[in-house]
């Protein structure tokens, strides 16, 4: 399968530490990519390395079917970014600071800079200076410049970064008519569990520098599918049952008196009482099921703390 984005065995040392180690992600075209990891875990220096701020120590980086240079313009052109906090002519109006990026990019579409500044709610603030600006507008400003040249793949470091629930959910809108409508391929990353998991395709789970594990959301949802967690006296009568009463097989036994079931819509009732019509009485039988929290955890070795 060919990507519009991926790493091979990326490393990147500083003063003699290893900021990130061996990562090899895959981004397919057209798809919301996460990287989700604690504060510190590298994924900003991941990003500042796949936009040729900063070099990598060793191995390479493919854009667009490129290997990532120091002289690779024409493929940092058909790309817009926004790393850590996002920097203006304070001084500029917001309006200004974009019709000065379309400048600098070379871009000159009519009505650009007004269609960047209605997408992310700032009509209304574009005349005014951006020190004036609260954090979640000069975020939201930094989106604009982003998406300002309409790039194919748009690199977002923490981009909800000091909004409010309102400001999120106009956000998460947002990418998803990019991804859809704009078939703009979006990698943005955050500490945020719940961020990632209502609008990423793909998530790549990076920790202490290392990619942990890269997942759809459609695989992520199987593993955490839920699940009915029953305790009885003897797991071999009650897996009996449960096949030959109740038609149900898909089932784990965990222990000597602990069976998980795997089937959804089966009645807990039903379980409960067919096992003690037949003299296997059920000690607690419970739904339950693996949060994103839960797999993240124990994908980063955080659970064990």
């Amino acid at each position: 399968m060919s990507y519009i984005l991926q790493t091979i065995h990326l490393t990147k040392t500083m003063d003699g530490r290893e900021l990130v180690s061996d990562v090899s992600i895959h981004v397919r075209k057209g798809e919301i990519y996460g990287l989700l990891g604690p504060n510190g875990a590298g994924k900003t220096t991941l990003m500042k390395m796949i936009t040729n701020l900063w070099k990598p120590s060793s191995g390479s980086i493919e854009i667009f079917g490129e290997t990532l240079t120091p002289s690779s313009y024409e493929v940092l052109k058909r790309m817009g970014s926004m790393i850590e906090i996002p920097i203006f002519f304070e001084h500029m109006s917001g309006e200004e600071n974009l019709k000065l990026h379309c400048e600098y990019m070379g871009y000159y579409k009519q009505d650009a800079v007004e269609e960047a500044l209605a997408m992310l709610n700032l009509n209304t603030a574009a005349g005014k200076p951006v020190k004036s600006y609260s954090l979640g507008m000069k975020q939201r400003l930094g989106i604009a410049r982003a998406i300002l040249c309409r790039p194919e793949l748009l690199i977002l470091d923490e981009p909800a970064n000091g909004l409010d629930p309102v400001g999120m959910k106009q956000i998460r809108d947002l990418f998803h008519t990019l991804s859809t409508k704009y078939d703009i391929t979006i990698i943005l990353s955050s500490h945020i569990l719940s961020e990632i998991e209502t609008i990423a395709d793909t998530i790549g789970v990076i920790s202490h520098g290392t990619l942990k594990e890269e997942i759809s959301i459609k695989e992520l949802s199987d593993i955490t599918t839920a699940y009915i967690e029953l305790s009885v006296a003897h797991t071999k009568k009650a897996a009996y049952l449960l096949s030959d009463k109740l038609n149900i097989n898909n089932f784990k036994i965990m222990d000597e008196h602990n069976i998980r079931i795997y089937e959804l819509g089966v009645s807990t009732h039903e379980i409960a009482r067919i096992l003690a019509l037949n003299d296997e009485p059920v000690n607690s039988i419970f739904k339950k099921s693996e949060t994103l929290e839960d797999h993240f955890l124990k994908i980063t070795g955080e659970a064990e703390r």
